[in-house]
């Protein structure tokens, strides 16, 4: 055959194979007894995956919780065994976010639970250039995650005080909300993370946070990497938290936020046309959330991809969703989990997205076997990659 046209018909073979869905699933790490959970995934500048997650014997009230972390190697068939990532010995550790900047270097940001309750969580975040090797990275930067809310009081009266006289619960929670938000220390503690940072194209790195003492979202910003920090205004809704944010073309910011608060059970959506500082008021979606974590990302196409549990009960349905027109429409969906014996059975949620340099989607989550007995090994991270077609394929 010809050296053109045998080029001709490589190239054709790749393009074929380039096209064929792919979807693999794997456990990073055994079935455990031990709590696992609320996991993050990165892609380090070398090719290797780390994941990070909490383990121990519950969540905020037990006081053996650690952050453990894994590798899979570039070119790896498996994950390596779990190794410590962050332990503040007496203290539940929990609700790790990984993160590469442009400088190539890993964040690692979690929460340390103080008085066994959500509210009195302190941030911290450790940096390093130094993430290669085996086991832990050698951390060369660890600090906590310390700032004044931005214009807080204010934008919690604004937002709160028409809901003072509401029935019921909403009632209780404005006036609760109103008394807090003048409180110097509940404003400045409590504050957690769940999805990844995004660092903007002039180098703004935005750590989304939330409160469960508020129960609604915060953003923390940084304009030198980390060296100081600054916050957002309030995004103050009813239980919108742990966000997740996606930029658009034009440079705006959007960020699905999950939904703690009453029905109908909807994801919570705002967006910022000023890098982060200032949010529109937040609304419902019509995505269904069961008050479940979710998170999206923006991959290189310019395709937006979301994990969420779709439902308003339960997290036994873990789908991906594929927008090409930056969320007005989800027009691909596929079931990355899909338990048909309904809620109570298994679980799959808190995922974590990314997509790695080549083009494959990796979406790390909790798996939890509901109906085993007590004492019986049943909880662990999974660990999922697909590419596009596998999600165009459909069910």
């Amino acid at each position: 055959m010809p050296r053109c046209l045998l080029s001709l018909f490589c190239a054709a073979v790749l393009a074929i194979a380039a096209d064929k869905p792919v979807f693999e699933r794997e456990d990073i790490h055994p079935l455990d007894v031990k709590h696992n959970h609320a996991s993050s995934i990165v892609e380090l500048p070398n090719g290797d995956l780390l994941a990070a997650w909490y383990r121990g014997s519950g969540e905020r009230t037990a006081d053996d919780v650690v952050v453990l972390g894994a590798r899979k190697k570039k070119g790896a068939k498996q994950w390596s065994a779990p190794f410590l990532l962050a332990d503040m010995p007496g203290f539940p550790d929990t609700n790790p976010a990984l993160f590469v900047d442009s400088k190539q270097r890993l964040w690692l940001i979690w929460q340390t639970i103080i008085a066994n309750e959500w509210h009195t969580a302190l941030t911290t975040y450790r940096i390093t250039s130094d993430w290669g090797g085996d086991g832990a990275p050698r951390w060369q930067l660890s600090e906590p995650l310390l700032f004044v809310p931005h214009n807080f009081a204010a934008k919690v009266k604004e937002v709160v005080t028409p809901l003072l006289n509401a029935e019921g619960r909403t009632g209780q929670w404005a006036k609760r909300t109103l008394e807090h938000g003048n409180d110097k220390y509940f404003s400045r503690m409590g504050w957690m993370t769940r999805a990844h940072p995004v660092e903007l194209p002039g180098g703004r790195i935005i750590v989304p946070l939330y409160s469960d003492g508020y129960s609604f979202s915060l953003m923390a910003i940084t304009d030198d990497y980390g060296k100081t920090w600054h916050s957002s205004e309030p995004l103050v809704g009813g239980g919108n938290i742990q966000p997740s944010i996606a930029r658009r073309k034009d440079g705006s910011l959007v960020t699905y936020m999950r939904d703690n608060g009453p029905p109908p059970k909807r994801l919570h959506i705002s967006e910022s046309k000023d890098n982060g500082i200032t949010w529109s008021p937040v609304q419902d979606t019509d995505i269904p959330n069961p008050g479940s974590g979710s998170e999206v990302t923006v991959l290189k196409d310019g395709t937006w991809a979301l994990v969420n549990n779709n439902l308003e009960r339960g997290r036994h349905s873990l789908p991906i969703w594929l927008s090409d027109d930056e969320g007005k429409t989800w027009k691909w969906k596929r079931q990355i989990e899909l338990d048909e014996r309904g809620e109570g059975a298994a679980t799959f949620h808190y995922p974590s997205i990314i997509q790695s340099r080549d083009g494959m989607i990796h979406v790390s989550y909790s798996h939890f076997l509901n109906h085993l007995k007590n004492g019986e090994p049943r909880q662990h991270i999974r660990h999922v990659r697909f590419n596009l077609e596998w999600v165009k394929q459909g069910q």
